[in-house]
């Protein structure tokens, strides 16, 4: 991954321990590695901002988890190709996966409390299938 053309926050981000960069092809290496790990899908920052805001405290949320996950940091030409395999439809995501497997995702930037919950609750559930994305009509229908 050139990290030439990426915003600086994520430039940061990459130079930290533990957070690897991840394109498509090398995503089965990163699934190989066992325990915890996170899929960082910053999206578009010109349509997306709240992506910086989560690559500033997604270091922080791994230290108030204890380190207990390693972060990856998807390429930004194969965020789609990425989130398609999670049933990812919304940026920013953190796609949460263990020994390999799917657990949640968490999409958006929370409130510091809210966001420290729900990455808690993340690392707490079991493994699963990823969701299927809905494409077409169905996928931007406002029906619930």
């Amino acid at each position: 991954m050139s990290t030439d053309t990426l915003p600086p926050v994520i430039r940061r981000l990459l130079e930290r321990d533990a957070v690897v960069p991840v394109d498509e092809a090398g995503l089965p290496g990163f699934l190989e590695h066992p325990g915890d790990q996170v899929l960082f899908l910053s999206g578009d920052p010109v349509q997306f901002p709240e992506g910086l805001d989560v690559a500033v405290v997604l270091p922080e949320l791994r230290a108030a988890a204890g380190g207990a996950f390693r972060i990856g940091v998807v390429a930004r030409d194969d965020q789609e190709a990425v989130a398609r395999r999670y049933g990812n439809q919304r940026w920013p995501a953190l796609v949460f996966v263990r020994d390999g497997r799917y657990v949640t995702t968490l999409a958006g930037m929370h409130d510091w409390g809210v966001f420290v919950e729900r990455v808690a609750a993340a690392l707490a559930a079991p493994t699963t299938r990823p969701p299927i994305a809905l494409v077409g009509p169905a996928a931007t229908s406002s029906c619930h």
